[in-house]
C-alpha cells in the first residue's frame, strides 16, 4: 500500500513507519518545510493547504500529527497550540479528501486522537460508546474528533484512535521515569489509586497496521491494553523491574506546581478498556503490564 502519513518524525509516527515500511509499504510522509527526500511532500495545515493530488497517490492516510501535552508547562498560549496542532491538520486532511472524486480518495484515514476523550473516570470502567467527559483535553478531544467529519461524511472509512499511554523506554509515559527509578527517588503520583490506560509500544503499533487492513471497523478504538493497573501497581511493577525502591510517593501539591494546569490531568484516574479490539480478537503481544514494561525496557 501507498501510506501518506502526518505526524511521521514524532514519537509514534517514526516507529510506525519503521513497522510499515518493514511490512512492505511505501511512506509518504507530509512536512512543513521543504522536502528533502523523494518520500516528503510539503503541506500548510495551518493554512488549511495541502495539494490534492499528494491525497490522490494514498492507499491510506495515517494523521499522527499534534503537539506533545506533556513536553511544556501548560501555557494559555500552550493550550491553543495543543489544539490547534490537532485540529488543522485533522481539518485540513478531512477536507482534501472529501473533495476527491470519489475514486481518487484513499480507503482509509486514520486520525488519531487519545483516552482524554473520556475525562476522569474513577474507578468506572469506559468503552467506545462512553461519552466525552469533562476537562481541557476532553474538550480537545472532542473538537479534534470532529474534525475528521468531512471524510467520513463522503464515504470513507474513518478509524479514530484513541490512544493511552504507549510505553516504550525512548518517550511517552515511561522515558521521564526512568532516571528517577533508578536513582531511587520515585514513587506514586497522588494517591496512586488512578487508573493508567497503558499500552505495549508493540501492541500500539500491531493494531494500527490491524484497524488499517480491517475494512470492516471503524469510528473510534481505544488503543489501550487489556488489563489497565492504577498508578500505585505501575510504580511497583516498574521499580521491580528496575531493582530499585519506589517509596517516595510525589504528592499532588507538588505536582500542581510543577506542571500548573497538566497536573489535574496526569493526576485523572481513566479505566479505559479496549472493546472494539475485543470484540474483533485481536490478538496482544503483551496483555499484562509486566510483559508491556519487559519489552519496553528491553526491546
Amino acid at each position: 500500500m501507498r501510506i501518506l502519513m502526518a505526524g511521521a518524525s514524532g514519537f509514534l509516527g517514526t516507529r510506525l513507519v519503521d513497522r510499515l515500511t518493514a511490512d512492505g509499504h511505501h511512506v509518504v510522509r507530509l512536512v512543513r518545510r521543504a522536502p528533502r527526500t523523494p518520500d516528503e511532500r510539503q503541506w500548510n495545515p495551518s493554512a488549511g493547504q495541502l495539494d490534492p493530488a499528494v491525497v490522490t497517490e494514498a492507499d491510506a492516510v495515517v494523521n499522527l500529527a499534534g503537539a506533545g501535552v506533556g513536553d511544556k508547562r501548560w501555557t494559555d498560549e500552550y493550550k491553543q497550540l495543543i489544539r490547534t496542532s490537532r485540529v488543522d491538520t485533522t481539518t485540513t486532511l478531512a477536507v482534501t479528501i472529501a473533495g476527491l472524486p470519489a475514486a481518487d480518495r484513499p480507503t482509509v484515514l486514520l486520525n488519531s486522537s487519545a483516552v482524554g476523550w473520556y475525562g476522569d473516570t474513577g474507578d468506572r470502567s469506559v468503552e467506545e460508546d462512553a461519552p466525552a467527559g469533562e476537562g481541557f483535553l476532553a474538550d480537545v478531544c472532542r473538537v479534534w474528533e470532529a474534525a475528521t467529519r468531512p471524510a467520513e461524511d463522503a464515504g470513507v472509512r474513518v478509524v479514530r484512535l484513541r490512544t493511552g499511554l504507549p510505553l516504550h523506554r525512548d518517550g511517552g509515559l515511561l522515558k521521564p521515569q526512568l532516571l528517577p527509578f533508578r536513582l531511587g527517588i520515585a514513587g506514586r503520583l497522588g494517591s496512586g489509586r488512578q487508573w493508567l490506560p497503558w499500552i505495549s509500544m508493540t501492541d500500539w503499533l500491531d493494531a494500527t497496521r490491524f484497524l488499517i487492513d480491517r475494512d470492516d471497523l471503524a469510528g473510534p478504538v481505544n488503543m489501550v491494553g487489556p488489563a489497565p493497573v492504577t498508578n500505585a501497581e505501575f510504580t511497583r511493577e516498574l521499580a521491580r523491574q528496575l531493582h530499585r525502591p519506589a517509596v517516595i510517593p510525589i504528592p499532588a501539591l507538588a505536582l500542581r506546581v510543577a506542571l500548573g494546569g497538566f497536573a489535574q490531568d496526569a493526576l485523572a484516574s481513566t479505566r479505559v478498556l479496549p472493546g472494539v479490539l475485543t470484540r474483533a480478537r485481536f490478538a496482544y503481544r503483551h496483555p499484562d503490564l509486566s510483559s508491556a514494561l519487559h519489552a519496553a525496557l528491553t526491546e
